[in-house]
């Protein structure tokens, strides 16, 4: 075949091609996850399920469980994502074998995310949940979450008067970065230093970056 025939391919070819390709890794792999890509991709077209699941978004959420694991342990009750997204890291901390997990609540502000969500989580059952929210108006001593992880720091105007809505004593995992050139990134920090005096945590049981191409994302696992 040239390379003449592949421009010739049409963008409903690619999804097919996705399709089948995202199938055929979950029947190779036995994986739930790739079994929810493939679910995503056949009854929510629309999503950008590609952009979620790139290398850059899947090496940062490794660092993120890895980091977890080594730092804060592997028994959970009840995880909240906040900024969940399509919920790729519930999907990725569900599917470790390392952790044992209860449940998982996703929360995002977007209301077209949610479905997207529980499609791609469907093989996990009641134990995970994704709920559309404002971060900022969510009872989190209701919830009776033993870890809050919020990715996307760089998004919140007020990182502590948000995290004083958390009860004190929660375990929490926080991401940010120095991508300030993006525009819906309002509130980046140009150093882990910065991060974590933004942060105040109580305890700090981890603090790391990560080098990325464009920009270095950091991320600190403690306490409130």
């Amino acid at each position: 075949m040239t390379h003449a025939s592949h421009s010739t391919h049409s963008s409903n070819d690619w999804y097919e091609s996705g399709y089948d390709l995202a199938r055929g890794l979950a029947a190779y792999t036995g994986s739930a996850l790739v079994d929810g890509i493939a679910r995503v991709i056949a009854k929510h077209p629309q999503a950008n399920i590609a952009n979620a699941f790139n290398h850059k978004q899947v090496q940062c959420k490794l660092w993120a469980r890895d980091a977890l694991l080594k730092s804060a342990g592997s028994v959970y009750g009840r995880i909240v994502v906040l900024g969940g997204w399509y919920g790729v890291l519930p999907a990725m901390l569900l599917e470790d074998p390392r952790f044992n997990i209860a449940a998982i609540d996703s929360f995002d502000i977007d209301p077209a995310v949610e479905l997207v969500a529980r499609t791609l989580n469907s093989g996990f059952g009641d134990r995970f949940r994704a709920v559309t929210a404002d971060m900022y108006a969510i009872d989190y001593l209701s919830l009776n979450a033993e870890l809050v992880v919020n990715t996307s720091c760089e998004h919140i105007a007020d990182l502590g008067a948000w995290l004083r809505l958390v009860p004190s004593g929660t375990r929490v995992l926080l991401q940010s970065n120095d991508y300030f050139s993006e525009p819906s990134h309002i509130n980046c920090v140009s150093s882990l230093d910065e991060f974590q005096a933004k942060a105040a945590l109580a305890r700090v049981d981890f603090a790391g970056a990560l080098p990325m191409k464009k920009y270095t994302r950091f991320m600190l696992i403690g306490s409130v």
